[in-house]
């Protein structure tokens, strides 16, 4: 690991000062820490941001509720009344690895994570998320690659989080320069669907402060994945789903898979079909044709098209018991 600076800063516009010039933003540090181990990331400067005000609060309200970017995954997921209100919120911080990590891991390092492709991970190879020519899984071990992809890299989108907030229809606030910005989920991460060499829309000074999710009466959500082991394992797929039940049909339903693209993928054509729809096994699976019809399949992850099928039926199931 390269020698590096350090400096705590107490407000989000110190923050992104400082971290403007080769610096790096550390919260929980889990995914930081691992890239300066393997030489993937050289900062100068380490900025320590869990000083930042108003970052480490949860702030329930009637109309929206608002998580703090340096909120744990375990205090996310423990919340006893958010996991009331936002279950699926909840189930997805609690699949985040193991007890110990999610303890220091934070809301806003989840959702900022980069590439856990490893190829991109290998520090001998230069593929074209670190500036090089070709994405190596095309053609290459693509096992836990995208079935979806707009740009040439083939990295999906890991973040739990990222997956039950897009399905919530949330926002996070970002400091930029002096201001900050809301961005809805999707806008979040919509340069990774264009650009090859980008995890997000976010730029080196740009720090994600909260995460703001509108509360909808009788609103329900779930989170469901499937990983190769039962623990402390990334999901192969996931999905979120959120809405509510109305005289046994399903209203204002959106559903989203992770693991699949280099964004949360979701398909507004399969939120309206299941709108005013029962919640049967036939109307999910139906829904999922939508959702996976555009999928491009690699040597090795036609596996996920039928995992990502039951995870739709499980996820709609679960928000209609």
């Amino acid at each position: 690991m390269k020698a590096f600076a350090y400096v705590t800063a107490q407000t989000p516009e110190t923050a992104v000062s400082l971290v403007r010039d080769q610096g790096r933003f550390l919260a929980g540090g889990i995914d930081l820490l691992g890239e300066m181990k393997e030489r993937l990331a050289e900062p100068a400067l380490l900025v320590n941001v869990k000083a930042v005000s108003g970052t480490r609060d949860i702030t329930p309200d009637h109309a929206k509720w608002t998580i703090g970017a340096n909120v744990t995954l375990a205090g996310l997921a423990e919340h006893a009344e958010k996991r009331n209100v936002f279950p699926g919120l909840a189930d997805a911080a609690a699949e985040v690895g193991s007890p110990q990590m999610r303890n220091v891991a934070t809301v806003g390092g989840n959702l900022a994570q980069h590439s856990r492709c490893w190829y991109y991970r290998h520090r001998d190879v230069r593929c074209l998320k670190k500036g090089g020519r070709h994405c190596f899984a095309r053609g290459g071990e693509n096992k836990y690659h995208s079935l979806f992809a707009g740009s040439m890299c083939l990295s999906p989108c890991v973040s739990n989080l990222a997956v039950a907030l897009t399905a919530l229809d949330a926002s996070v606030v970002v400091q930029r320069e002096k201001k900050t910005e809301t961005l809805p989920i999707a806008k979040l991460y919509d340069a990774a669907w264009t650009n090859a060499r980008v995890h997000n829309s976010l730029g080196p000074a740009d720090l994600i402060l909260r995460v703001e999710i509108p509360v909808t009466n009788g609103g329900r959500s779930t989170y469901v994945q499937m990983g190769e082991k039962a623990d402390f394992d990334w999901a192969l797929v996931s999905c979120a789903a959120a809405g509510r039940v109305d005289g046994g049909k399903l209203r204002g339903v959106r559903v989203a898979l992770g693991a699949v693209a280099p964004i949360p993928w979701q398909v507004e054509a399969a939120n309206k079909f299941l709108e005013g729809k029962e919640p049967t096994d036939d109307n999910a699976g139906k829904a999922a044709d939508i959702l996976l019809r555009d999928a491009v399949l690699q040597d090795h992850n036609a596996y996920k098209i039928p995992l990502a099928k039951a995870l739709i039926r499980r996820a709609l199931a679960k928000l209609a018991a």
